[in-house]
């Protein structure tokens, strides 16, 4: 029985990572190329390039997946709301990948 387990296991971790690298790198694209307008002009993040200043630099900012999702779904401040020009799985997609390359989550 262990044996079996085990082969199961492996398999489902296996996907699980793939998973996580689609969503980060289709995250990347929503924040670079996607979102219109591009994430990139208000936002500084060393992992796409860029340097914009208007909005929080978001390597300093370390946002959690559910501020991300809140922020790009609601809008904050000045920066608008994405919920009607970014789908459900965009929107999930780039709070993935800030999570992942600024450790926002940990």
């Amino acid at each position: 029985m262990r044996l079996i387990a085990v082969v199961f296991v492996v398999p489902l971790c296996g996907l699980s990572l793939l998973a996580q690298a689609s969503d980060t790198e289709n995250g990347k694209k929503v924040f670079t190329q996607e979102a219109q307008p591009a994430c990139t002009v208000c936002h500084t993040l060393a992992d796409a390039g860029s340097t914009g200043t208007i909005g929080p630099n978001l390597d300093e900012l370390k946002p959690s997946r559910e501020t991300v999702v809140n922020a790009v779904t609601g809008g904050v401040g000045i920066m608008p709301a994405f919920e009607e020009s970014l789908s459900a799985e965009q929107i999930q997609a780039v709070a993935a990948y800030f999570a992942t390359v600024t450790g926002g989550d940990k």
